[in-house]
């Protein structure tokens, strides 16, 4: 057979040699690295809800004994014993996980009594493992109870000098209780924490009706109980959503309150924090939102904590309501965080997958009746043994002589003795090891009465492992203890997260904290724009420049957005609480927006988003547009109405009516229904009248009911008499205006903006 050298001097045969296409080698590999990923690393299994670094911390304490009434030791001591005999990876892996189980901040119910710094909400790390120390809580130890019972399976361990449980008999429900975290390959575990006493309730009332809607089980479970507290303000048919699928997330808000501080002024006090929130991130997050004028009602933050949380935020006024100033900081920072559901599991085969609430606490008491019955059958195997032996006893003390001159004068006592009573050899073995202190008729009355204690308990083992009905009424006793010890009284099971419907209130940040004050707003021919205190009613007292006149004046408020429309098709958007004051002429408007010369404004009003308007170009095309797609985020202004070379956009007018009229330079009308003009957001448009010579004039809406409208030479407002007579088509050429219209060609202005 062939042999190659190897890069050492040793040789290998060619059947040595695997030769495998490289697709089915990585994916083969990559396969088994994704499943020890799931199964070993990240996902929580459903019965006990630890990972199996988790479960051999515990079971690691356990061995050394670190019970909750016993007393600490050196967390360097539990990690080496963990990482030496079950987990053969990073001791700071193991010593995080360590940390995570006791940290109240982020275990609903820490699993592990720290002692010594263990960090803090602020995100600051804890002190190494050989400065702390630590041991069991009653959950932790609860997780362990009847472990040495048969309870579960033992697998060995990596290096198979040792046995681990491969899960906790879970007399706690750990799963829902603490949550879970975890990233796997392809896949991710996300499970927020719960009340226990919660969960006891569902879990006795799912064991009485087994065919209990989620919806039900939702009565018992309200949701969430986070470490940190914080109000949930997640409606509730979107909470029931989340548990019938097992996805979904929570909307999670800080709790606070109004300190009256004197004067009439206020401060906000945070008292509780989203959960998985840091604290000192959180703080400079708000620091940045002041710095950037996102809230501009917050003006200082401060933090007062010790051991609770004090988060202190300062209003800029007074004037500013609380309320709506805390919304306005939900929207940018994490006072408002959404805690995740994805109870990605593994079930009792070590098969992941989604679970919904209901399937998570059934998991878990089918669990617990699988330990029960393995603790009662482990238990009835002990009692049978040692029956056996009190069995012997009883025939030795009955047959007391004879046991007596076997013992001395047989050379195989052992085996005459089975021979002769006829006796197994474990009772053979007990006997010939029986103290002769023990041959009395005292001890003879204890046996009978150990006997028949034992025959009771093995009676009532027997009925329970064969009835069901029994053994879920033990299941229920187990639960409703557990309720006494984790109780809504309790200081540890009293509910932390409590719920609120999300108040309805629409926070606009441009303008919630600007104070309402009434303005009008005068934009001249030479394009200077102020704003004036109160709404003018008589605008000749207005003065300008010499050779500058009133283009626009519109009566508005400070928390109004002002739109102005210009020749070059665009609309331009100016917060009216930043316009200049109303002394001296103001600034000119190409200072605010990027307007560009040869163009000016041809239109100027109040922002109403309710409304319709229609846009008309000198070319005589145009279309209708909803005022809610108008608003420019920039100076650059919003492209509505395309206009070409040496056209203009020279009409902006609120739609009133379900008629159109379209007047031409030539004088021509035609009117039309609404209908025929299209809705647009940006273009050129379509044809609002055919000109064979000149272009568009003047373009109005009305209602037929009341007629059109124009005004004449003198100012005064004329009816147009038999305006059906111009009624077409869209696109015509239309009809002569009758006699006496105006000779400028426009219709009413007060239908324009």
């Amino acid at each position: 057979m062939a042999k190659k050298p190897t890069d050492d001097g040793e040789t290998i045969t060619e059947s040595a040699v695997i030769s495998e296409h490289i697709d089915d080698a990585l994916s083969s590999r990559y396969l088994a690295y994704a499943l020890s990923t799931i199964t070993q690393r990240a996902l929580p299994d459903v019965r006990d809800g630890m990972k199996p670094v988790h479960r051999r911390i515990l079971y690691a304490m356990r061995q050394l004994k670190l019970n909750p009434e016993g007393a600490h030791k050196k967390c360097a001591r539990i990690v080496g014993d963990v990482m030496g005999q079950y987990h053969p990876h990073g001791d700071q892996s193991i010593y995080d996980a360590l940390v995570k189980l006791s940290q109240s901040f982020s275990a609903r119910y820490p699993l592990v009594n720290g002692q010594g710094n263990f960090g803090n909400i602020d995100g600051d790390s804890p002190a190494a493992m050989r400065y702390t120390e630590a041991k069991m809580t009653a959950a932790g130890l609860a997780l362990l109870e009847g472990i040495d019972e048969d309870a579960v399976d033992f697998i060995q361990t990596y290096n198979e000098e040792d046995v681990e449980p491969q899960v906790l008999p879970a007399g706690f429900p750990n799963l829902l209780a603490n949550g879970s975290q975890g990233i796997a390959v392809g896949m991710a575990t996300s499970i927020p924490p719960h009340n226990v006493a919660e969960i006891c309730d569902a879990a006795l009332h799912l064991i009485q009706t087994p065919n209990a809607r989620i919806e039900t089980l939702m009565n018992y479970i309200l949701g969430p109980d986070l470490p940190t507290g914080g109000i949930i303000v997640e409606p509730k048919s979107s909470m029931l959503k989340t548990y019938e699928t097992g996805k979904g997330s929570f909307k999670v808000r800080c709790r606070w309150e109004v300190e009256d501080t004197g004067r009439g002024t206020y401060q906000i006090v945070v008292t509780e924090i989203p959960y998985q929130v840091q604290k000192s991130r959180l703080i400079e997050k708000l620091a940045e939102v002041i710095e950037s004028k996102k809230a501009s009602g917050l003006a200082d933050v401060r933090d007062e904590s010790a051991e609770d949380v004090r988060i202190v935020l300062e209003p800029r006024s007074k004037n500013i309501d609380a309320k709506i100033l805390m919304e306005s900081l939900f929207k940018v920072s994490e006072l408002e965080s959404r805690v995740s559901l994805n109870m990605n599991v593994l079930d009792n085969t070590r098969t992941p997958r989604v679970m919904d609430l209901k399937e998570v606490i059934q998991s878990w008491l089918d669990h617990r009746r699988d330990v029960l019955q393995r603790r009662s059958q482990q238990r009835l195997g002990k009692i049978d043994l040692r029956m056996e032996v009190l069995d012997g006893y009883m025939i030795a003390f009955l047959n007391l002589d004879e046991v007596i001159r076997i013992i001395r004068f047989e050379d195989k006592p052992k085996e005459e003795l089975m021979r002769v009573f006829n006796l197994t050899e474990r009772q053979a073995d007990a006997i010939l090891n029986m103290r002769l202190r023990a041959l009395n008729k005292l001890q003879e009355i204890e046996i009978k009465t150990e006997y028949d204690k034992l025959a009771a308990e093995k009676a009532e083992l027997e009925a329970l492992l064969g009835s069901e009905k029994k053994q879920w009424a033990v299941i229920s006793e187990q639960v409703k203890e557990l309720k006494k010890i984790y109780g809504p009284k309790t200081e540890i099971g009293a509910r932390r997260t409590h719920f609120e419907d999300q108040p309805d209130i629409d926070v606009d940040l441009s303008t919630a904290f600007i104070t309402k004050e009434p303005i009008s707003v005068v934009l001249s021919g030479m394009g200077w724009i102020r704003a004036m205190k109160g709404h003018l009613d008589d605008e000749s007292s207005l003065k300008f420049k010499d050779g500058d006149n009133l283009a626009f004046c519109v009566n508005a408020h400070t928390t109004d957005k002002i739109i102005i429309f210009a020749s070059n098709g665009k609309f331009y958007t100016l917060g009216a609480d930043k316009l200049p004051g109303g002394r001296g002429n103001g600034e000119p408007i190409r200072l605010m927006v990027d307007l560009e010369n040869d163009h000016v404004p041809v239109g100027m009003f109040v922002h109403d988003e309710s409304r319709e308007l229609l846009l008309a170009s000198s070319e005589g095309y145009g279309f209708r547009v909803q005022e809610s797609e108008i608003i420019a985020s920039t100076r650059t202004g919003r492209k509505t109405l395309n206009v070409k070379a040496g056209t203009e956009a020279v009409r902006c007018i609120e739609v009133k009516g379900k008629k159109i009229a379209v007047i031409g330079e030539n004088r021509k009308i035609l009117t039309y229904d609404l209908e025929e003009l299209p809705v647009m957001t940006r273009g050129k448009g379509v044809r609002l009248q055919k000109f064979k010579d000149g272009g568009l004039a003047d373009i109005t809406t009305f209602d037929p009911e009341e007629g059109l409208f124009f005004r004449d030479s003198s100012g005064r407002r004329t009816e147009v008499n038999d305006w059906e007579l111009l009624e077409g088509k869209r696109a015509q050429a239309g009809r002569m205006a009758p006699r006496g219209f105006s000779r400028k060609g426009v219709f009413d202005p007060a239908k324009t903006l």
